[in-house]
């Protein structure tokens, strides 16, 4: 074997050892933003809940006061 053949192999263990590297941080960093997305998401959820029980609320507020229709469901003074 001669020493240029050697010192390709060395290259090309090099560089495959650096591929791996990254490869591994690219996928802990996918892992990292798919947990983040799925915390969001439920995050959201849960305040559409919410937002939706406080319309409710009101809408139900606004009729006991003796409001004829709910401002949910108006439109707006531009239409």
């Amino acid at each position: 074997m001669g020493q240029g053949r050697a010192s390709a192999e060395g290259g090309m263990t090099e560089r495959i050892d650096r591929l791996e590297e990254q490869l591994a941080y690219l996928t802990k960093t996918v892992d990292e933003l798919s947990e983040v997305l799925a915390r969001q998401s439920r995050e959201i959820l849960r305040l559409e809940r919410r937002v939706g029980l406080l319309m409710e609320r009101e809408a139900e507020r606004e009729v006991e006061g003796g409001g004829s229709i709910p401002l949910a469901d108006q439109k707006p003074p531009h239409w």
